[in-house]
């Protein structure tokens, strides 16, 4: 649905030369990215400074998510779409929840979604398959009626362990090949290519 990957790019090159490290091309961020923020900066740093480094992170990333992320195009047209049919919606995301929520806000995606629900939370963040139950527990929809969108390996990953059909959009980190190993439900290039696979589910 969003796409907040100069966000965290910024982000992460602003910690990394506040405490003496390498930047790093957008790129490899990139591929570093949906394992939450603390997964993310862990691999680049050494461990006594890591704490630091999240904490430089995270007061960094909160303007930075206002100011360089984006909804991509027919996002708004299909979840209000989904609304008006009925449909429950809610967001299952590793990020922490008060970025999560400055994203939902600035973006104006609030009034879509019946329930927000973030890794830090739980126990533990997606692959873990919890996230996506408690939603479902919390809408009172059964896996067999759920519908969960993603866009890297993790939430193929999630998606299989919870027992839903999961359709990636390959949009995010993960390459095609590396989706396809997980066999999803569904593949598709744009998340806009939704609503015709949803008439199927």
């Amino acid at each position: 649905m969003i796409d907040a990957y100069t966000a965290i790019t910024r982000s992460f090159n602003f910690s990394m030369s506040r405490f003496g490290y390498p930047r790093q091309s957008a790129a490899v961020v990139r591929k570093a990215v949906g394992w939450g923020d603390a997964h993310l900066l862990r691999s680049f740093v050494k461990e006594e400074d890591a704490k630091a480094v999240l904490e430089a992170y995270r007061r960094h990333h909160k303007g930075s998510l206002a100011r360089y992320s984006k909804v991509f195009p027919g996002v708004v047209r299909l979840l209000s779409g989904l609304k008006r049919r009925g449909y429950k919606l809610a967001v299952a995301s590793n990020r922490p929840t008060r970025f999560s929520w400055i994203l939902i806000r600035h973006l104006g995606l609030k009034p879509y979604f019946n329930y927000v629900l973030c890794a830090d939370k739980l126990r533990s963040g997606k692959p873990d398959p919890q996230i996506l139950k408690m939603i479902m527990k919390r809408l009172s929809v059964p896996a067999r009626d759920t519908v969960y969108v993603g866009d890297m390996i993790i939430d193929a990953i999630a998606g299989k362990r919870a027992g839903v059909k999961t359709v990636i959009v390959t949009t995010g980190s993960s390459s095609i090949s590396q989706i396809r190993r997980e066999r999803p439900w569904k593949i598709i290039k744009k998340i806009k290519d939704l609503p015709e696979l949803l008439q199927s589910a």
